[in-house]
């Protein structure tokens, strides 16, 4: 059976500038993966273009085994695939729940995730809901990130850089969230530059450098020191 989710040699390109090299990842149904690494070393760039905001070559990216890599980021939601990006990027001019809204345009399918449910996940931001979505703090503002997302009922859900710059505190809370989302149906992409958390989460974990995997296995098979040599430089090893 065709992993939900897969690259495949994936290459990416900003104009002349080559920031992805043949990278190889596979996400199975309701599974949850972490891609790790310092700043600068792809990670981003492979959200994007997983969400179809980069353009590829069409068999670098597979959804169900169907080619997506060339596809534009609004065919690529409406098949299923929704991104949380770094930075959240919420509308300023809306309100929280104008934001949330915003998720269900372009993909039309029942699900779990409504208002309701949203709200029930995040109660903070229920409470907000009339709010100007940019007067939230930044932990409730990556609340209602990925409420927005998840309003269009994702299978994959990609999320990017989700801690970067808050609280410990909040981060649990975001976190807190991910079991409920898996058992409602969505398999999870989170990129994320805090190696504890990411072991901690995740079934398995690829780390990158330099735009290519130099890493990947289940946290239990990982040790620090190849964790180590593949975040900061020495050659990389899979383990399965």
């Amino acid at each position: 059976m065709a992993p939900l989710l897969e690259t495949r040699g994936l290459r990416a390109s900003y104009g002349d500038f080559q920031a992805l090299f043949g990278v190889d990842l596979t996400l199975d149904a309701g599974e949850m993966i972490a891609v790790i690494g310092a700043n600068g070393a792809g990670k981003s760039t492979l959200m994007r273009s997983i969400a179809g905001t980069i353009r590829n070559a069409p068999n670098d990216i597979l959804h169900r085994g169907t080619e997506i890599g060339a596809l534009p980021a609004p065919d690529v939601m409406a098949r299923g695939i929704a991104l949380v990006p770094e930075g959240r990027k919420l509308f300023p001019s809306l309100t929280v729940e104008e934001n949330l809204l915003v998720g269900t345009y372009g993909r039309k399918i029942d699900g779990p995730w409504s208002l309701g449910t949203v709200y029930d996940l995040f109660p903070v931001i229920a409470e907000r809901r009339n709010y100007p979505a940019t007067a939230l703090s930044g932990g409730q503002q990556q609340m209602v990130a990925i409420g927005r997302a998840l309003m269009s009922n994702p299978e994959v859900l990609l999320c990017d850089e989700l801690s970067l710059g808050l609280a410990p505190i909040v981060i649990r809370d975001i976190y807190a969230a991910f079991p409920r989302i898996r058992i409602a149906g969505a398999a999870i992409v989170i990129v994320e530059q805090d190696i504890a958390q990411a072991l901690k989460v995740a079934d398995r974990v690829y780390c990158m450098m330099e735009g290519r995997v130099t890493l990947s296995g289940r946290p239990s098979d990982l040790d620090r020191s190849a964790i180590h040599a593949a975040y900061f430089g020495a050659e990389g090893h899979e383990l399965a």
